[in-house]
């Protein structure tokens, strides 16, 4: 699969009609996904991180990349990769790392250890030189974390998202953003927006209708999933 397959998955959709990039977080959940119909899968690293035992933002580098090519290996649709905040990698190095693994498309955010936005210039500078050394080979969706440790004031949020389009981003996610500001974001941010939906149709069908072009679920599924294997545990237990 290559980029401009996956790209083309965002282009012209029709209003209610998202995207609905479901979260692998090893190669058996990938599989499973994919057999379900879904056309690509979008890793979660919070997700990824904790099927190999780290704490969210704390998977080494290679483990990281490693957990990506197994996902790749295992299904026959395009698959996008939360690689944080680039792992202090230079451009090159991160780009380069990324298409060994075979996936096409990555998430970029904005901020670090969950704590501090970065210089938002500054890091569409960066955006600007992971699209150079990417040229089309990924899909760039860059995450503004205005919601998450910034002002919440949803001018910010396009403000920043406004430089990462310029910069290349192909795609802008604003993380936990509240479904009611999404007609805002909508209004300023020209091109795919990436919203994030618990894992329930309801959710989905919520931010389907005010207008998201993409959506994604974080580690939700894998949450999901453990907390069904934990139901199941203690009804074995009696």
């Amino acid at each position: 699969m290559t980029a401009s397959t996956f790209r083309a998955l965002h282009q012209g959709r029709a209003a209610g009609d998202p995207l609905v990039l479901p979260g692998p977080w090893d190669a058996g959940s990938a599989r499973i996904l994919a057999d379900a119909g879904f056309p690509a899968l979008a890793t979660p690293s919070a997700g990824i991180a904790a099927s190999l035992g780290y704490e969210d933002g704390s998977t080494p580098p290679e483990e990281m990349f490693a957990a990506v090519a197994r996902i790749v290996r295992a299904v026959d649709v395009p698959v996008s990769a939360d690689l944080e905040g680039g792992y202090g990698l230079a451009p090159g190095e991160l780009v380069g790392r990324l298409l060994e693994t075979g996936a096409v498309g990555c998430n970029l955010e904005d901020s670090v250890g969950h704590t501090t936005l970065r210089d938002p210039q500054r890091h569409a500078d960066w955006l600007a030189e992971v699209r150079v050394e990417a040229g089309d080979a990924l899909f760039i969706n860059a995450r503004v974390d205005t919601f998450l440790v910034g002002t919440g004031d949803p001018a910010d949020a396009v403000a920043r998202a406004l430089l990462y389009v310029a910069a290349g981003a192909d795609c802008v996610y604003p993380l936990l953003a509240p479904p009611e500001v999404l007609p805002v974001l909508r209004a300023g941010i020209e091109g795919p927006i990436n919203m994030a939906a618990r894992p329930d149709p309801d959710s989905v069908a919520e931010l389907a209708r005010l207008g998201a072009t993409r959506i994604t679920f974080g580690p939700g599924m894998q949450r999901y999933a453990m907390g069904a294997i934990g139901e199941l545990a203690q009804g074995l237990r009696g």
